[in-house]
């Protein structure tokens, strides 16, 4: 049978997926999904921002997520479907158009992340090893995420876990670094709490505060395993709240320990913040082997979010909401080859023309726009009660989560200029596979109903 999101109609086979994740399961991908290249790239830039105390903009930011994640576990619990922010704003609105524009926004966000990890991987941890222009290890990089990407879904998967791990270990390390700083009496821990923001303290804990949020997003794909989980509607908010608070933890002692060791302007300048702490740390560990893992890490992030965006143009190419060549799939590998030289593209044209803070900017951007809308829809969608139950938001909460969306969104945190004029050419492209779709098939169903008026008049 099929399950119609305006005009994108998602196929569902006769015998639905297997409940078998479990709540551990889902808590561990929910930590694996946000650790990744936001903390290992930009947390010098954030430094910047507060002059100092680079662990409040992180604590702000969890504070932020954690209330549109309650809009998330509500509505994973209403409907236990793999669609995300699409099919909640489907529901909510109903218009075809507004549930597409989201899940393209979606979709763009995660090649901008993807182009910021790019240029975060060209930076000073890939000078450890090779002398490179910026751009061009980006775009190296980019190719070799691509050929994972083509080589198959199940090769990638077995990638990605092992990057995750390896993303995690290497936080492990600088909170161990940042303990034994702490027993040895190495360090400046008062750094850790100066407070010298250029823009007074409101507008820079904001500004930092709506860059942090990079390193946080993630939580929200893992509304996408809602049919595979053995108990959704218990299982999901633990899940999720608890994700997020175990990522907020491991942020913030490594925010902490990064200011503690290395100065703000060393991290503000750096490409490479994190191995700046190892470099200066008494607890002796190999810079080079570091860096390889802040590779890997960021590698990672890549390719989570090139894997999500190619497999969303293909899905919307397969349900003919963009023209249908984006659901060609490669003979071979099996692979949507259309779609993912497609998102490249993409990602190539943004690294050439951003750097990591502004492509991360734009990611942010993208995503606080879909957030404010899931906030917004999980109020309208009171109005439609289901029969089972699930986690309920407290009101205020999304309402709050929503304000606040906008309220980052906005150019008061100090986002240049550029990444509104990128997000918004961005969204101009997918308008306009949106109408050239609509164009060609319009003039298919011309065609049908001609053949069908020449067979009447035989």
């Amino acid at each position: 049978m099929s399950v119609t999101l305006g005009s994108l109609t998602v196929m569902k086979a006769q015998t639905s997926l297997r409940r078998v994740i479990g709540r551990k399961v889902l808590l561990l991908f929910v930590v694996g999904d946000i650790l990744g290249a936001g903390i290992y790239a930009l947390a010098g830039k954030v430094a910047g921002q507060v002059g100092g105390a680079l662990w409040v903009p992180f604590l702000v930011a969890f504070v932020l997520a954690a209330l549109t994640a309650t809009a998330y576990a509500e509505l994973v619990g209403k409907y236990p479907q793999a669609a995300g922010a699409a099919l909640y704003a489907n529901k909510a609105f109903g218009v075809p158009f507004v549930t597409f524009i989201v899940a393209f926004a979606v979709m763009m966000s995660g090649v901008t992340s993807a182009g910021a990890a790019a240029r975060a991987f060209g930076g000073q941890y890939l000078a450890e090893f090779v002398s490179l222009p910026v751009l061009a290890g980006a775009l190296i990089f980019l190719a070799l995420v691509t050929l994972v990407n083509f080589a198959g879904i199940s090769e990638s998967i077995k990638v990605n876990v092992v990057l995750t791990l390896i993303e995690a270990f290497g936080l492990l390390v600088i909170i161990a670094i940042g303990v034994y700083a702490l027993v040895s009496g190495d360090g400046d821990p008062g750094r850790a709490l100066e407070f010298h923001p250029v823009n007074g303290a409101f507008l820079g804990v904001l500004g930092g505060t709506a860059l942090a949020f990079y390193a946080l997003l993630g939580f929200e794909d893992s509304v996408n395993l809602a049919e595979e989980a053995k108990d959704p509607q218990r299982d999901f908010p633990r899940a999720l709240f608890g994700g997020l608070a175990v990522a907020a933890a491991v942020y913030l002692a490594v925010a902490f320990t990064a200011t503690m060791l290395v100065d703000t302007e060393t991290l503000r300048t750096s490409s490479g913040p994190l191995l700046e702490v190892v470099k200066v740390a008494g607890l002796s560990f190999p810079p080079k082997l570091f860096a390889l893992i802040a590779l890997l890490a960021v590698g990672n992030t890549a390719l989570i979010n090139m894997l999500m965006a190619s497999r969303l143009v293909y899905g919307m190419g397969r349900e003919r909401i963009v023209p249908a060549v984006f659901a060609s799939v490669h003979p071979t590998r099996a692979t949507p080859w259309v779609a993912i030289l497609f998102t490249v593209a993409v990602a190539v044209a943004l690294v050439s023309t951003g750097d990591v803070g502004g492509l991360a900017e734009t990611t942010v951007l993208l995503l606080l726009c879909v957030f404010a809308l899931v906030n917004v829809s999980v109020l309208v969608l009171r109005r439609d009660p289901v029969e089972h139950a699930h986690y309920r938001a407290p009101n205020w909460a999304p309402a709050l989560g929503a304000a606040v969306c906008v309220l980052l969104a906005l150019p008061i945190t100090g986002r240049d200029g550029s990444v509104y004029l990128r997000a918004g050419v961005l969204l101009a492209v997918g308008v306009l596979l949106w109408f050239v779709n609509r164009l060609l098939a319009g003039r298919g169903r011309n065609r049908e109903d001609s053949a069908v008026e020449a067979e009447i008049g035989r």
